[in-house]
């Protein structure tokens, strides 16, 4: 029993036997709870100052959009230089960022406007983080665990958004949001020294006569022409615009309809990041991708369930219970997609293609947060949320009944990476121009 339960373990963990994984998963896990505690500190901040949920809804765009326009430049770097010095400098200016906007704060001189152009900023900045930290995963792991890493990765970032919420509520109810910001600043500190301490072979450059512009759109093309990744970027597309802009109305939630406070907010935001390591950590124990189109549309479906249902409560810990599974399925569809884009792309592409992932993913939401704080405030923030909730089942059971039509190609597209492992014949359905059935 005992042995049994190591080797479930062992397979859940697998990605950490590569040093300079378990460096990055270190050092990643103490920023972002930093990051978390900034992002529920900033929203109240804002909140708290201008009482719109308008402004909510468009400090939510104004860090967002720069990862929507920045994104496709930053993947074409990522696929041409270092992506461990790229990280470093990134990594380097977040910092910065966080600890001019805790100046700013405790000196009592903050303003919206300062807020405004400091999540810009931010948003340059994590136009050319997010994808090269997408695509630094597989260099530190390879093909084999990438898998794995990717569901990790997960479990750490959601692992930190339930520890960060909760600290940020505690200590913006009793110091104010200032110190949060400094914290996170901090907090670079751990992921830095574990960038520094990496061993890493010389990075050798591609050699390319194309211009950058025609390498960024040889991977809109791959995208475009590969029906499965297609598929999945649409669905990915469609939630982040219309479901996850939710949490930009927490603070709405959390004063307005509960009648709570910044302790609140970090209640309800921390019961999404629980229910999300819970669903990270499922997809850790899974080997292999076979099944995983089928998990991505019932987690997109149940998303949607559960942000309707959590729109009509009214009672604390029943909205708190609700957010459980907004977090499981949430992150299960987000990481799934991640782990079916990374296992079909070839690694020439990787940073190009996880680019794309990282505009729709982080740039289609600011879109969809200006459109639910116009909603919001017409309408009412739980409209607005059952709203994009009913589209997100809308579009996960569209997804559903075009899964069979994708089969086949995804299967061609894994095997040509060597990701397919068992039986093909469970998972696709067709012949293939090399004569072999697939049932």
């Amino acid at each position: 029993m005992r042995a049994a339960a190591r080797d479930r373990f062992g397979t859940t963990v697998r990605a950490l036997r590569h040093r300079n994984f378990r460096l990055f998963f270190s050092g990643q896990l103490i920023s972002l709870i930093g990051t978390w505690m900034q992002s529920v500190a900033q929203a109240w901040l804002v909140y708290r100052l201008t009482d719109s949920i308008v402004l909510l809804g468009a400090v939510g765009f104004a860090g967002q959009i720069p990862v929507f326009l920045m994104s496709t430049f930053g993947g074409m770097v990522a696929d041409q230089y270092s992506r461990h010095r790229i990280l470093l400098l990134t990594q380097t200016a977040s910092m910065c960022l966080a600890l001019v906007l805790g100046i700013l704060t405790l000196s009592g001189r903050i303003e919206v406007w300062h807020i405004f152009v400091i999540a810009s900023c931010m948003g340059i900045v994590n136009g050319f983080d997010i994808p090269t930290r997408q695509s630094f995963v597989f260099e530190m792991v390879g093909r084999a665990d990438l898998q794995n890493a990717i569901a990790l990765n997960s479990s750490m970032f959601n692992a930190a958004r339930v520890v960060g919420p909760a600290l940020a509520g505690i200590l913006v109810a009793w110091v104010g949001e200032a110190w949060c910001f400094l914290i996170n600043g901090t907090s670079y500190i751990a992921v830095l020294s574990s960038l520094l301490a990496m061993r890493l072979p010389p990075h050798v450059r591609p050699v390319s006569s194309e211009t950058p512009l025609r390498r960024i759109l040889e991977g809109f093309r791959f995208a475009a022409r590969t029906g499965p990744i297609r598929a999945l970027f649409v669905l990915l597309a469609l939630v982040s615009f219309v479901a996850m802009p939710y949490t930009v109305l927490m603070p709405v939630f959390a004063r307005q309809i509960l009648g709570g406070g910044p302790d609140t907010l970090g209640m309800l935001m921390g019961a999404a990041g629980l229910g999300a390591l819970a669903g990270s950590i499922t997809l850790a124990s899974r080997r292999g991708v076979r099944g995983l189109g089928r998990w991505i549309a019932a987690a997109a479906a149940g998303f949607g369930v559960s942000l309707v249902l959590f729109s009509f409560s009214r009672n604390l810990w029943l909205s708190v219970i609700l957010l459980v599974p907004v977090g499981f399925t949430m992150v299960v569809q987000m990481a799934a997609s991640n782990t079916l884009i990374q296992s079909m792309v070839p690694d020439a592409l990787r940073g190009r293609v996880m680019a794309l992932y990282s505009m729709i993913f982080m740039g289609m939401a600011p879109l969809g947060s200006l459109l639910a704080g116009a909603i919001a405030q017409r309408m009412g923030a739980p409209f607005a949320v059952a709203l994009g909730g009913s589209v997100c089942v809308l579009g996960a059971f569209v997804f559903f009944l075009r899964l069979p039509s994708h089969r086949f190609a995804a299967y061609r597209l894994l095997l040509t990476q060597q990701m397919v492992g068992g039986d093909p014949a469970e998972e696709v359905t067709g012949t293939g121009a090399d004569g072999v059935t697939i049932r």
